[in-house]
């Protein structure tokens, strides 16, 4: 699969589409910053290079992998969410992570939500991890706000992270879990959203 292949998804605020060349100052910026620490880093320039090159190179190993998260308003770029799954991963994984001055605004819901909606309903996936470190405790409440609950018998990577899984495809579909996600992710688009026919107090 090229980069011409990838499928571009949307949602309300968001365009992800394929990494390309103009998205690696970010991406190298984040991944040298200590926001990388719970995914190996900070980086050197080296080891964010290559990294990058693994993101193109997965989508063409794996005929899935990571797009780069866009606002569609203004085509900034403010992350990436997708799938991943290197080498000694055991099972395929839902991953994201939003540029360090881009965080809090509920972009990695969206994009997240959208991602693994397309790999449950466009690909056939039946169920989908996150690896997550332990400490990284922002990262385990976004799992845990879209349904997903740690899974204690599932083998990791390497033993040093946890494994949360998310819910499966018949779990979410029209369901409570599903729209309260909608509407968290609406709250952020529109913070005086008021969801039709529910009471308030």
């Amino acid at each position: 699969m090229t980069t011409t292949d990838i499928p571009t998804l949307e949602t309300a605020r968001l365009r992800l589409s394929a990494p390309e060349a103009q998205d690696y100052p970010d991406f190298k910026a984040t991944f040298a910053s200590y926001r990388a620490r719970f995914m190996g880093g900070p980086l050197n320039a080296y080891e964010t290079w290559m990294l990058y090159a693994a993101e193109i190179g997965h989508w063409q190993i794996r005929g899935f992998g990571m797009w780069m998260v866009h606002l569609k308003d203004s085509d900034e770029t403010v992350g990436m969410a997708g799938g991943w799954q290197p080498a000694k991963w055991p099972e395929r994984e839902v991953a994201w992570i939003i540029w360090p001055d881009r965080a809090g605004r509920g972009f990695a819901l969206e994009a997240t939500q959208r991602v693994r909606r397309y790999f449950y309903e466009s690909c056939g996936w039946d169920t989908a991890v996150s690896y997550l470190d332990p400490k990284d405790l922002q990262s385990i409440r976004l799992a845990e706000r879209l349904g997903a609950e740690r899974d204690r018998e599932a083998a990791t990577v390497d033993g040093n992270e946890v494994c949360y899984r998310h819910p499966a495809p018949a779990r979410l579909r029209d369901s409570q879990l599903a729209h309260g996600i909608e509407m968290e992710i609406q709250n952020y688009i529109d913070p005086l959203f008021t969801p039709k026919g529910w009471a308030l107090d």
